[in-house]
């Protein structure tokens, strides 16, 4: 009898140490988040908001500039997290590409995934996508925390799946002029709110003054606007100092949203070009930033 206590006890013993050694192992794993934008209610809300319009064909949205804000956002929210990635949802004809998707796809970081577009211009599909890469992720433990970017009742499911394997998901809004623009069932689900206000987007969005036009100033060649960001690096750095350098380093390749719409504003007065919407020419004048820092450090 004594023996059989003896055994029962040195099983408990190792069953304790087991657990330890889990939780210890857990504790040491960095947590991780991930960002779900819908574009389609981004573009709705957003354009609403800023442009009082949702029809994308009236505005511009630089959606690689919102991309790094929301980026950065989500580093100050999810301080001891590290990302994972940062997923756009959108619908596009057959599930080709547009020229504007391709070039979000193409952005670091980012992976597009597209739902069909019926014949009114409908999203259909996206909300299983979306359904689909939350439970995945959350099943394979592969984050711990979801900024949601949408308001369809439909996600109410996607949000019950991933916090079914223990995620967190953090619903994001985006303000509405009046009412509401995110359905009330979701706002239950989710583990927290955040909504963003019109000085958030505005710098992002812009309403075309009339189809097809094209600014009056010849656009500039890619090494030309990364001069200009290699020149205000320098003027950044004279009037910062090191200590922000420092600061700054570590968040390689995004600059935080303070920065980098200075960053814009200064080069586009420079340039005497507007920068919204190019895409390519953002890249090059944030590549010639950060080349002049990383020389100077």
């Amino acid at each position: 009898m004594n023996d059989d206590l003896a055994d029962l006890n040195s099983r408990i013993d190792r069953t304790n140490e087991l657990l330890q050694r889990m939780l210890a192992e857990v504790a040491k794993t960095p947590s991780t988040h991930a960002i779900f934008v819908d574009a389609g209610y981004l573009y709705a809300a957003a354009g609403r908001l800023v442009a009082g319009t949702e029809d994308r064909r009236a505005f511009d949205l630089d959606a690689e500039g919102l991309i790094d804000a929301l980026i950065d956002r989500a580093r100050t929210i999810f301080a001891d997290s590290r990302l994972l990635r940062v997923y756009w949802y959108d619908g596009a004809r057959r599930r080709i590409h547009t020229a504007e998707q391709q070039t979000v796809a193409e952005l670091p970081d980012v992976k597009v995934r597209l739902g069909n577009l019926n014949a009114n211009n409908q999203q259909k599909g996206v909300d299983s996508l979306i359904r689909s890469d939350l439970e995945s992720l959350a099943r394979h433990r592969a984050i711990s925390d979801a900024a949601l970017l949408g308001g369809d009742e439909d996600l109410v499911s996607a949000v019950e799946a991933a916090q079914g394997y223990g995620a967190r998901v953090h619903l994001w809004g985006i303000e509405a002029p009046e009412g509401r623009n995110q359905a009330e069932p979701l706002l239950w689900e989710v583990d927290s709110q955040r909504t963003f206000d019109l000085d958030f987007f505005k710098p992002y969005v812009s309403r075309r003054t009339a189809p097809g036009y094209e600014p009056t100033t010849g656009r500039p060649a890619r090494e030309d606007v990364r001069f200009v960001g290699a020149r205000i690096a320098a003027k950044w750095l004279s009037e910062r100092g090191r200590d922000s350098l420092v600061e700054l380093l570590p968040g390689h390749p995004y600059l935080p949203g303070s920065v980098d719409q200075d960053l814009l504003v200064e080069a586009e007065g420079l340039l005497q070009y507007s920068l919204r919407g190019q895409a390519d020419l953002r890249r090059a004048l944030r590549d010639g930033f950060w080349d002049h820092l990383q020389a100077q450090y």
